[in-house]
């Protein structure tokens, strides 16, 4: 009787080992990175975590700022709220819509070095000219129209990741699958690279909100860079995959990023 129980509660622990429940973040062919654990304690975290910064951001930011701290303005208030919401909209549509390649790495916090760099330099760029020259970040409608820009970066890139749903691939993906379609409907019927041309936009108008010249510049010679060979490369996949009919595609929609052709 104590071996068949014994084997019953062996075969339920070997169930649950093999047991893919939806919480468990694991994608189908791609590889986490490993340096944030992928489990649905360091995703419920991390969404925790980017929830509350966006969360006190836009309280800043919707209060117009306030005359101390010196530094609690209202345009980091969106500039936090925006960040967050982005990292966090990576990994809700990753989840919602291409639920395969759902992992921790689809926050993107993981963007490498460079990235964090940047948005470290805009922030010390951000924070030094208002505490030296706080003159220089009163330019009203130059954050209105970053904010404008932000909205519509970020909706842009949703949108596409929503549309193309499994088809979508953080990274490139330079082997074709059964699954794989040309995507040519809805908001790729105007950019060929809507989720690319949404976060451009998107970033240049972070940098907008914060008023940060150099910044800008910065950011927008650093990813026009990184979205031209990142579409070189992407492109030459893509024709492999569809051949002629891609190449039609490509001549008649573009990317509305400058000088990407």
């Amino acid at each position: 009787m104590q071996d068949i129980q014994a084997d019953a509660l062996e075969r339920r622990i070997e169930e649950r080992r093999n047991l893919k429940h939806p919480l468990m973040t694991i994608p189908v062919n791609v590889e986490p990175h490993g340096s944030i654990p992928n489990t649905p304690l360091a995703a419920s975290t991390i969404s925790f975590l980017l929830g509350g910064s966006f969360a006190l951001g836009l309280f800043l930011f919707l209060q117009g700022g306030f005359s101390s701290p010196w530094w609690a303005t209202h345009q980091l208030g969106f500039f936090v709220a925006a960040w967050s919401a982005f990292h966090w909209g990576e990994f809700a549509v990753t989840a919602g819509w291409n639920l395969e390649k759902c992992s921790v790495d689809s926050f993107l916090l993981e963007n490498g070095a460079t990235y964090h760099i940047a948005n470290g330099t805009a922030l010390l760029e951000y924070l030094v000219t208002l505490f030296f020259v706080p003159s220089l970040k009163s330019f009203k409608y130059i954050s209105t129209i970053g904010v404008i820009l932000v909205f519509v970066g970020q909706t842009l890139r949703t949108t596409a990741m929503m549309h193309a749903s499994t088809n979508f691939s953080h990274s490139v993906a330079l082997r074709k699958k059964d699954s794989h379609r040309l995507v040519t409907d809805g908001v790729y019927a105007w950019f060929r690279h809507p989720s690319y041309a949404g976060f451009f936009y998107w970033a240049l108008g972070t940098q907008m909100v914060l008023q940060n010249p150099v910044s800008f510049v910065g950011f927008a010679m650093v990813l026009w860079r990184f979205f031209y060979r990142r579409t070189r490369v992407e492109e030459r996949a893509l024709v492999q995959f569809f051949g002629n009919d891609y190449d039609v595609y490509r001549r008649r929609v573009g990317t509305w990023i400058p000088f990407v052709p």
